[in-house]
């Protein structure tokens, strides 16, 4: 591993300034992104599931009290999601800087894949809540261990594209649960508990592991930085300092620790309370215009999921071309306006599936992109999963409520739209705290 990162330094500088972006990667640069993408694409699949399935959930596990209120349960249940995603993503940031990036990998995706296959055999809304939970501890895990691996192994030149890429694994993940989604709606093999056999879908990433295992090496910047760090300590000391505390140490730091999670916040909670009711909001478009249920919500999610992945992928090439400032104020820009254009739309639902392939581009593509290009250039190799893992879900643990208070709005406003453009004024934060953070398009990693 000491050669493949001399080898990936020296090829990162070598590289003309008129050849592509992808010229001196390797094999190995794209097995590491692989492999990690794997892990994404499953979380990706879990979170959409969720959102698809909760309505028939619902009325499989509520109690004929509890059914009286099911927007209320359906937030609860995604709140509960999230407040596991946030604290798992705590400590496995943590975790990841300590005992490496390709460890903790392995460990998360085993521990989701095994939750979120249990999650089909809930009996009641509280044992699914539970599992929810846990599940979230677990996927909260995997997405700063797979950024940090990425973005330290792939050259200057290549990484926010590299870093893209990874984050189009979430899309893919939910495209996929769309597609197996819109199977199990049109044929129901389970009847009312179809909905259970998309969570069964979930538990087979356990298998990924197995090829992780091989295809994977450990990030030897991670590993190198670690050693100098503990050779640098006073005294021989052989412990390290607390990365979650070193993250708060300098004032530097801790502004930019501060101002990402406050945009975290805002990606956060317009994914989670806002996008994540379209499918509802898309049913009731529907019923207006005289068609047939459960036939426009699941065509308009691979829709708006095919948006995002476009956006994922092109993410690293549009942030490198705008700078990372003017790409993060037209990302929320963008948000707001399609979120508004969304709950606003009465129109044909032809012309309401162009509106959701471009939300799907701002409020799922470009607005969680910029957490997996931008954050790893702000850090240290030994805080940057740490870092990268609180700010990512550190904004889950305020952010978990929203739901919920999304589903009692809805409860009580009687309607999706109200709700959906109440919480959508939540991306105008997104329009200033940019221009208040650091440019580093074209920089190397911090060290």
């Amino acid at each position: 591993m000491m050669k493949f990162q001399e080898k990936d330094a020296s090829s990162s500088g070598a590289v003309a300034a008129g050849s592509s972006w992808s010229s001196g990667l390797t094999g190995q640069h794209w097995r590491t992104l692989w492999g990690s993408y794997l892990g994404w694409i499953f979380d990706g699949f879990e979170a959409f599931a969720l959102v698809l399935s909760l309505p028939f959930a619902m009325k499989s596990l509520l109690t004929p009290e509890q059914a009286q209120t099911p927007a209320l349960y359906a937030g609860l249940a995604i709140g509960i999601t999230l407040l596991g995603w946030g604290i798992g993503g705590l400590i496995g940031g943590v975790l990841s800087d300590y005992i490496g990036r390709k460890r903790m990998m392995m460990f998360s995706i085993f521990f989701y894949a095994l939750f979120t296959g249990l999650t089909a055999f809930s009996t009641s809304f509280a044992a699914l809540a539970i599992l929810r939970f846990v599940t979230g501890l677990a996927i909260g895990s995997e997405w700063s261990t797979g950024i940090a691996l990425v973005s330290e192994t792939w050259p200057d030149r290549a990484r926010p594209k590299g870093c893209g890429f990874l984050q189009s694994g979430f899309g893919g993940g939910a495209l996929l649960a769309a597609l197996v989604w819109y199977f199990l709606s049109h044929y129901q093999p389970l009847g009312a508990e179809s909905w259970r056999i998309i969570f069964a879908v979930g538990a087979l990433p356990a298998f990924c592991v197995l090829y992780l295992r091989k295809a994977l090496d450990e990030s030897e910047k991670w590993a190198q930085a670690v050693k100098a760090e503990r050779d640098s300590q006073k005294g021989g000391k052989s412990g390290r300092p607390f990365t979650l505390a070193e993250i708060f140490r300098d004032a530097e730091s801790r502004r930019l620790v501060i101002l990402t999670t406050i945009l975290s916040f805002v990606t956060t909670v317009g994914w989670w309370a806002v996008s994540s009711w379209m499918p509802g909001y898309t049913e009731q478009l529907a019923h207006m215009h005289g068609e047939p249920a459960g036939v426009w919500a699941p065509r308009m999610s691979l829709i708006y999921n095919v948006g995002a992945i476009c956006a994922y992928v092109a993410s690293g090439f549009v942030a490198d071309a705008l700078g990372r400032r003017l790409y993060l104020f037209l990302t929320f820009a963008g948000s707001l306006g399609f979120s508004v254009l969304t709950y606003t739309w009465t129109g044909n639902l032809e012309t309401f599936m162009v509106i959701a392939f471009f939300n799907g581009v701002f409020t799922l593509g470009f607005a969680f992109s910029w957490m997996a290009i931008y954050l790893v250039e702000l850090f240290r190799s030994v805080v940057r999963a740490t870092a990268a893992g609180f700010i990512f879900n550190a904004a889950r643990l305020v952010a978990w409520v929203f739901p919920i208070i999304a589903g009692v709005m809805v409860s009580t406003m009687g309607g999706l739209a109200q709700s959906a453009l109440i919480m959508g004024s939540v991306y105008v934060i997104g329009l200033i705290v940019p221009w208040f953070l650091p440019e580093t398009a074209g920089k190397s990693l911090p060290e």
